[in-house]
């Protein structure tokens, strides 16, 4: 940014790139050279930190940017592709979608189907609208997580840059209690547990996977509570993740032998139980999500119904969602109040 210092803060969608991949995006005029000596002198940093150029970003880090004169060091900083207007079908449906909205914050009730990110075969995504949800501020609403094409749910946005670092900063301090719901198959073992199951990617026969991966030193930690059951084929499990790893819930009900409804991809023929009810895609909703407000630390916490087909789904399966939120919200409060702290500590590899 010529003319002054820039802090970056790095996206979930730049998360794993390299720094100088970052910068050859950012300003493709910056030689190699030059680069590695602004590295080298301290004034390229991550979070306040000296790095190198082969640095993996982190989502939430804070990027130092010194002054760069686009015309004393021929750098041309990349430029944004102009907004296209939304179709008003579109700019309708997105802000209808809107579950809650200050000057800090946008909390979105994202329909399955819809990515949040582009890639390999998505034209059509989140990150692409979010123009319509500017409401007049002066800065484009920021991504700050992310939730899978299928899952449905709270989806948070940051309005500001300085938002955006306060809550990427409380979901990677684990500072943001998340709490889903789904439809597995079969019952749970427990009606609370931990699962304590590190995970990495690995290949599988439905294309690249999470695994288990018990000696891995990333830990990835689900509680799990079962809200209701039908007969011992169907339960709804409520999932509290305690970290952020890709496809977690997914991956840790596979591994209980209880895939979640609907997705074939960890379950295959066991996520479509024949006795069960038809359905046609993944069973599990991002319910709700409380977090410190990035304004001033109280508690923001927002919740969004179930999609009308998962509706129903869980009355064809004779669930009272009231009731069995009340009931398993209670026990996880008792559940986790009965943990040691240093447990829990122990459990996020603090």
């Amino acid at each position: 940014m010529a003319g002054g210092v820039e802090l970056h803060i790095v996206t979930p969608a730049e998360a794993d790139l390299r720094l100088d991949r970052w910068f050859r995006e950012h300003y493709p005029g910056l030689g190699h050279g030059r680069l590695e000596k602004l590295l080298r002198t301290g004034q390229i940093r991550l979070d306040g930190k000296r790095c190198k150029a082969g640095a993996r970003l982190q989502s939430g880090q804070t990027l130092r940017v010194p002054p760069l004169s686009a015309e004393a060091e021929g750098t041309t900083r990349a430029a944004a592709p102009a907004a296209r207007p939304l179709p008003a079908a579109d700019l309708a449906w997105l802000q209808a979608a809107v579950l809650y909205r200050d000057d800090w914050v946008i909390a979105l009730d994202k329909p399955a189907g819809l990515a949040v990110q582009g890639g390999s075969g998505q034209r059509r995504h989140l990150d692409a609208m979010l123009e319509g949800l500017r409401f007049g501020a002066a800065e484009r609403p920021r991504l700050v997580h992310r939730l899978d094409k299928d899952t449905s749910g709270v989806l948070l946005l940051a309005r500001s840059r300085r938002a955006a670092k306060a809550l990427t900063e409380a979901f990677r301090d684990t500072r943001a209690e998340k709490t889903y719901w789904a439809l597995v198959s079969g019952v749970a073992r427990k009606p609370i547990e931990i699962v304590d199951l590190p995970l990495e990617k690995g290949a599988g026969a439905r294309g690249e996977l999470m695994a288990p991966a018990p000696d891995s030193l990333r830990p990835a930690v689900t509680l799990v509570a079962e809200a209701a059951r039908q007969g011992k084929r169907i339960a709804w499990l409520v999932l509290r993740p305690l970290t952020g790893r890709t496809h977690q819930l997914r991956a840790h009900c596979a591994a209980l032998g209880h895939p979640i409804l609907g997705d074939g991809k960890y379950g295959g023929r066991e996520a479509f139980p024949k006795a069960g009810p038809a359905v046609a895609r993944m069973q599990l909703h991002a319910r709700e999500i409380a977090l410190p407000h990035p304004q001033d630390g109280t508690t923001l916490r927002v919740t969004a119904p179930l999609p009308a087909d998962m509706a129903e789904t869980w009355a064809a399966c004779g669930f009272d969602p009231a009731e069995g939120e009340r009931q398993s919200e209670r026990a996880l409060a008792r559940y986790l109040d009965s943990l040691p702290k240093q447990r829990l500590a122990a459990l996020l590899g603090r």
